[in-house]
């Protein structure tokens, strides 16, 4: 028998909210084509609100998913995949978003004796607003049609890319965590604005609009972002002042550093 749902998800959670908007939305499936699995009642009303199928069960869904999406915790991958593997047909195409987890790793907590096809995934938040970013990699029995198939659903919400699996863990340092660092950045902006004196209204304003404007600086010109930088700056001003005191404090340094032990953990995950 056919399985009745073309995409199922294990965990409910805000990325794969933003990859079922993102596939409804572009027209890639139909609400009505995706069933979800979560603990948390709140999550389940959720998605039911976007009009997919809701259940608390993980096995129901494994059973009745032609694509299945792993989107729980790494630290519950073996958890959930023990449970599932009495339950998925062999022909399931499973597409991992967990961060460490690699396709090897799934495969053999499926086991079975079979040649799982998996696909590893590392999208980031910015899919909820249709901006995007995501890579890709093939697990050791996927396939070029596989592949394609995960690429359809997220390029309805992001720009994707691929990638070899041993690059993954970076790839979740930069986009995938990537969003946090810039919030990061303007709630600390937005904090200094205030202590010069500005309301809270009028320091988010000012902080976000920058923030949008420099993004779309970055994305449609042919300058490198230290060139765009060197045009802001000039000697001796109010910019300099500040990119200074940065250099002098090492703040190019904790970047690069902090990028590194994001990618770390991604293989302490992993381990």
């Amino acid at each position: 028998m056919t399985p009745p749902y073309e995409l199922g998800i294990i965990g409910a959670g805000n990325m794969a909210e933003a990859i079922v908007r993102g596939v409804v939305a572009g027209g890639v499936l139909r609400a009505d084509q995706i069933i979800a699995a979560d603990p948390t009642p709140e999550r389940r009303e959720l998605f039911q609100q976007l009009g997919v199928s809701a259940v608390e069960d993980n096995r129901a869904v494994g059973r009745s998913s032609k694509i299945l999406l792993l989107s729980v915790k790494p630290q519950r991958m073996a958890e959930a995949l023990a449970v599932l593997s009495a339950e998925m047909k062999p022909d399931t195409l499973v597409i991992s978003i967990a961060a460490g987890i690699s396709t090897r790793f799934i495969e053999q907590h499926l086991g079975s004796g079979h040649a799982w096809r998996v696909v590893r995934t590392m999208p980031n938040t910015p899919m909820l607003v249709g901006e995007g970013m995501a890579a890709i990699a093939r697990g050791a029995h996927a396939t070029s049609q596989d592949l394609a198939t995960a690429r359809r659903l997220f390029e309805a919400a992001a720009v994707v890319i691929d990638v070899d699996e041993d690059k993954m863990n970076a790839v979740t340092a930069l986009s995938g965590s990537g969003p946090a660092y810039f919030f990061y950045l303007v709630e600390h902006m937005i904090r200094a604005a205030v202590e010069l004196g500005m309301t809270d209204e009028q320091a988010k304003t000012l902080v976000i609009r920058t923030a949008i404007g420099a993004a779309k600086m970055l994305a449609s010109s042919t300058d490198s972002p230290q060139e765009l930088r060197r045009k802001v700056t000039s000697p001796g001003g109010t910019t300099q002042a500040a990119i200074t005191h940065m250099d002098q404090h090492a703040m190019p340094q904790i970047v690069v550093d902090a990028i590194k032990a994001a990618e770390r953990r991604g293989k302490e995950l992993g381990s």
